[in-house]
């Protein structure tokens, strides 16, 4: 194994704040998620970018509400001691109702500078 591949753990393993924002986002809590963040910290979602913790902020907001569904946390890899992926099975009333995604996080500091959400 190289030291750059990601290895399997158990998403309980996952850093604190990535746990943080993960149960948050469950919850609906965008003002609990934003804590997790550096205050330059940039989000990729869908293709679309939001740098610092303001249009964070409006992302979680908007996001919580634009669809219903059902996330289940399926899987966690860690590269390194700052990048993270937690694997989801989304299912709900978006466009195609099932995907898993991989929520790819980078941090610093004890908090996420950067997370990109891809399938």
């Amino acid at each position: 194994m190289h030291d750059n591949e990601p290895r399997t753990i158990t998403p309980d393993a996952l850093p604190e704040m990535i746990i943080r924002y993960l149960k948050a986002r469950l919850e609906h809590d965008s003002a609990t998620a934003i804590t997790a963040f550096t205050g330059d910290a940039t989000v990729i979602d869908d293709g679309r970018t939001h740098e610092g913790t303001a249009a964070i902020e409006r992302w979680l907001d908007r996001s919580a509400t634009e669809f219903t569904y059902t996330i289940q946390l399926t899987g966690a890899q860690q590269a390194d001691a700052t990048h993270y992926t937690a694997t989801h099975h989304l299912e709900g009333d978006f466009p195609g109702g099932t995907v898993d995604l991989h929520y790819r996080f980078t941090l610093r500091d004890g908090l996420v500078e950067r997370l990109v959400i891809e399938p």
